[in-house]
């Protein structure tokens, strides 16, 4: 268990004492002001809880612990100070969500629990995490796996955009990257209440009624009723109510525990990633696809769309097609065809990424002949 803690205060002394007394029981790394102790967050952390002074030259603990929770969210804020002025408490819980407000001088023995409640919670906050966006996340994988052999027309890009949708939220370094991830794999959930020839019609462009397409275009808010039945997922699923929302539409959020900014950047990165893997797969090459993507005014966020195309140009990815046994099948492979059974029907979409529940769904068919053993597939090569 990281049991790692950064003491700052600009009093030598002080910080000679921290080590002293804590070495037995903490892992204690101390710096001497503000800008030392963002130097060593960025090099050396994460630390498991972030102790500051009050009163220091540059910048202030309120100011520290202010810049501590934006670059390392998860570490737990201690103030210790000997200005118990009521303001200072007040302002520094506010501005930087303070786990505790102790004041100078602090006795060994308060100091040292405190210190050990302040390790306990960050142990709880990366267990819960953990728990979201491993636990979770791969069983929801499963879901979705299994519902895309029911209706792989929906699911088939999901699959293919949900490692570059978190990517980009990665790249702009926003909150929770793991629940632009999950929007993008949940994105589709609402089309198994469209029946599977609207959505191959939608895809193919062929001809709709006013009526099909209105049932396609409510499946972002049957998604988002379907998908708040889970605890924890209420930003997930207003991503996915509004993925479909251009920049310059009003994002709508019906839950008022979420937060609407953190709403707005994940609709916004489904919104491009989504495009730009509709039109890939009409067989466009991708400068082609970027020169439309940014001649449509209003519809994307500059610095979303900024992201992606760095990271797009970055990508470099070779593919190589072969036909193998469903035995040898590998995650991450991508299917280079349709899979066709025997009698015709079509069961998955060309480009459905392989996964473990659906190698063992293929192995299964074709053991019992419903389709051929070998398929063709793409597999990545490394470069």
């Amino acid at each position: 268990m990281n049991n790692r803690i950064l003491c700052v205060d600009d009093e030598p002394n002080i910080l000679s004492a921290y080590k002293r007394t804590l070495r037995n029981k903490f892992d204690i790394s101390i710096a001497s002001g503000a800008i030392e102790a963002l130097s060593l967050i960025a090099e050396e952390g994460p630390f498991a809880v972030v102790v500051s002074d009050m009163r220091m030259p540059v910048m202030d603990g309120i100011q520290l612990l202010g810049r501590v929770k934006g670059i390392a969210p998860e570490s737990v804020r201690i103030m210790l100070t000997g200005n118990a002025d009521i303001k200072t408490a007040i302002d520094a819980v506010n501005q930087g969500n303070i786990f505790r407000f102790l004041t100078k001088p602090c006795q060994p023995d308060v100091f040292e629990r405190t210190l050990s409640a302040a390790v306990e919670q960050y142990r709880l906050v990366r267990a819960e995490k953990q728990l979201l966006e491993h636990t979770l996340n791969n069983s929801l994988q499963v879901l979705v796996d299994m519902l895309s052999i029911t209706n792989q027309t929906a699911f088939a890009h999901s699959s293919r955009i949900k490692k570059l949708a978190r990517k980009v939220a990665e790249h702009l370094q926003i909150e929770n990257p793991w629940e632009v991830e999950i929007a993008a794999m949940l994105s589709q959930i609402g089309c198994i209440s469209v029946p599977e020839e609207i959505l191959k019609k939608i895809i193919d462009g062929k001809s709709v009624t006013e009526a099909e397409l209105n049932l396609y275009y409510r499946h972002p808010q049957v998604g988002r009723d379907l998908i708040t039945r889970i605890p924890r997922m209420e930003t997930i699923a207003e991503i996915v109510a509004n993925q479909n929302r251009r920049f310059n539409d009003r994002i709508e959020v019906k839950s008022l525990s979420v937060e609407s900014e953190r709403v707005k950047i994940g609709s916004r990165i489904l919104k491009v990633v989504f495009d730009y893997d509709r039109l890939i797969n009409s067989g466009n090459i991708p400068g082609n696809v970027f020169s439309e993507l940014e001649s449509r005014d209003g519809w994307y966020d500059a610095g979303v769309l900024k992201a992606f195309r760095q990271i797009i140009g970055d990508r470099v990815e070779e593919f190589v097609t072969s036909e193998i046994s469903v035995l040898t099948l590998e995650p991450g492979m991508t299917l280079a065809e349709p899979l066709v059974s025997r009698e015709g029907t079509l069961l998955l979409a060309s480009g459905q990424e392989v996964t473990l529940s659906l190698i063992t769904r293929l192995v299964n068919l074709a053991s019992t002949k419903v389709i051929a053993d070998k398929i063709r597939v793409n597999i990545l090569v490394n470069n």
